[in-house]
This record gives C-alpha cells, sequence and structure tokens, in this order.
C-alpha cells in the first residue's frame, strides 16, 4: 500500500483552524489516500501539494488519463464545492470528474499548477482575466443546498455591533462601522447568482484546452459583488484600487453602487473574523475601504 507523507506545513495549518477536527483529519489522511487511490484505480504521478486545507496527489487515471486527488476536511466551506463544480461541468473552472460526498474528497481534471495567474507580470491584465472569469462563473444561478449569502450577511449584521465596539482605533472603527451600513442597505436583496468566492490569483491556473481556469471555490449563492475582494487584494496597489473596482464591475456588469456595497460587506467579514481571533486588523483592507467608502 503506498504511503502519501502529509506535509508539515497542512499538519499545523489544520492543527490552527480546526483543532482536533483537523487533528483527526491529518491522523487518517495516509490511509484515507492509499484507499483512494486503491478504489478509484489511480496511481500517483508526482509528488503531493498542499494549499491551507488540501492535499492535492497528482495521478493517473486506469486509462493514463492526468488527474488530481483533492483530500481535504469537509466543512461549511467546502462541502459545496462538487456541486458548484458540476453546475459549472468546466466552463471556465476545473473539471470534477468524480467525488466522495462522505469524505469530500474529490478527483480532479489534472491543471499546469506551475503556471497560475500570480505569476502573470501584469497586473492589470490578471484583474481583467479574474473578471472575465467571474462574468462567466456568476452568470447562472446557484443550485439547491450551496450556502447563502442572505445568512452570511444577516449573522454578520449581527455580530457587528458588538465586535466593532471593542476597536481601539476610532478611525478604523468608523470605517467598518461604514462597511455594515452598507452591508445592511443591499441585504435585502442578497442575490442568487453561483459565486466563487475566493476566485485570488494563486486559484487560476492555466490548461490546454482554455487560457485560465479556476479552482477551489467556496461556493456562495448571492450577489457578484461580493466575488470581487480578492481581485482588489491581489498584489496590492493603493493606486491601483479605483482602476480594478471600475474595470470588475463593468466586465461584470454591475450596478456600481451595489457593487462597493457588497465589496465593503467582505472587508467587514474579514474584520470580524480577525477579530474573532484577536488579531490586528488588516490595513490592507482598511485602505481598500477607504478608497470605495465615498468612491
Amino acid at each position: 500500500m503506498i504511503r502519501i507523507r502529509v506535509p508539515d506545513e497542512l499538519a499545523a495549518t489544520q492543527l490552527k483552524y480546526n483543532g482536533e477536527a483537523g487533528r483527526a483529519f491529518i491522523t487518517a489522511l495516509p490511509a484515507r489516500t492509499a484507499d483512494f487511490l486503491d478504489g478509484w484505480n489511480l496511481r500517483v504521478d508526482g509528488p503531493a501539494m498542499h494549499g491551507v486545507t488540501a492535499l492535492v496527489v497528482p495521478v493517473l487515471r486506469a486509462d493514463d488519463t492526468p488527474a488530481v486527488l483533492k483530500l481535504q476536511l469537509l466543512d461549511d466551506e467546502s462541502e459545496g464545492e462538487p456541486t458548484a463544480l458540476r453546475r459549472w461541468n468546466g466552463d471556465h473552472a476545473v473539471h470534477l470528474l468524480d467525488h466522495d460526498p462522505t469524505t469530500g474528497t474529490m478527483l480532479l481534471e489534472r491543471l499546469d499548477h506551475t503556471r497560475m495567474l500570480s505569476h502573470h507580470p501584469d497586473a492589470h491584465e490578471a484583474t481583467l482575466i479574474i473578471a472575465d472569469l467571474l462574468a462567466h462563473l456568476t452568470a447562472v444561478p446557484a443550485p439547491p443546498g450551496i450556502r447563502r449569502l442572505a445568512d452570511i450577511a444577516a449573522r454578520m449584521l449581527n455580530r457587528a455591533p458588538q465586535a466593532l465596539r471593542h476597536i481601539p482605533d476610532r478611525e478604523a472603527r468608523t470605517l467598518l462601522e461604514d462597511c455594515a451600513a452598507a452591508l445592511r442597505e443591499v441585504a435585502p436583496e442578497p442575490g442568487d447568482r453561483l459565486l466563487h468566492w475566493d476566485l485570488h490569483d494563486e486559484n487560476v491556473l492555466a490548461a490546454t484546452r482554455a487560457h485560465w481556469l479556476a479552482i477551489d471555490p467556496k461556493p456562495l449563492a448571492g450577489d457578484p459583488g461580493f466575488d470581487l475582494w480578492p481581485a482588489l487584494n491581489n498584489r496590492f496597489d493603493a493606486a491601483d484600487i479605483t482602476w480594478r473596482f471600475e474595470a470588475l464591475t463593468a466586465t461584470l456588469s454591475l450596478d456600481r453602487e451595489r457593487a462597493r456595497a457588497w465589496t465593503l460587506a467582505r472587508v467587514l467579514q474579514n474584520a470580524l473574523w480577525t477579530l474573532k481571533d484577536g488579531d490586528p486588523l488588516d490595513q490592507t483592507d482598511l485602505e481598500i475601504a477607504r478608497h470605495l467608502r465615498h468612491n
């Protein structure tokens, strides 16, 4: 039986973010990997890779088709991934080849992990590539069972008053209160499109069948404006925020004010997580909010 070594970095992040559930996932991961290699008749075809939450093993199928085996801890964010990938069916996103609903393990089309969009030398062109991907991905309604932005927005608005009260810096506190106010205005109409939620430039890979494809969605049913923040944060440049925002909203044909409000809501979401963990507020996020608040 092939034994896959779990990278120390993956073990550390699982323990940090998921505690005992993460420890149990890491402990079970070598045997689980071997089981799926055997059960799906796969052969390892290179060294294993990992992100923050998943182990990715390059494999060959029985007919020698290249693929990757993705093993991850099943949680609220990851459980909708196969549903979204099936809905997109390879249109501007990676193909889902097989899926085990009990563990969340997936067999995926193999893309070129050495050619991430983050390596693209032109930040403006990279922004337009993400915009084009989002325009296609969010063009379809979310299928049943996907997490709803409506529920996330309601939880944020419920938590924000108490959480923001403890921010000592008045300017930052006022800025995030304005983000909450913007969210409050658009929350009654949360949208129903299929969102990727995490389309940053390391989640866009080159492929032979298409120039660029999206991977690793954390899907939501909601307004596409909530999907813009990663492209503003990628290779952050304060002088470029307005250009990127205008390019994104134009390409996706979004109402600019609604998109602005949902992007400020995304900044609020990040801040609430940061405050819960007891970490300092992200200065890049605050700068994005400053540019968009009255723009």
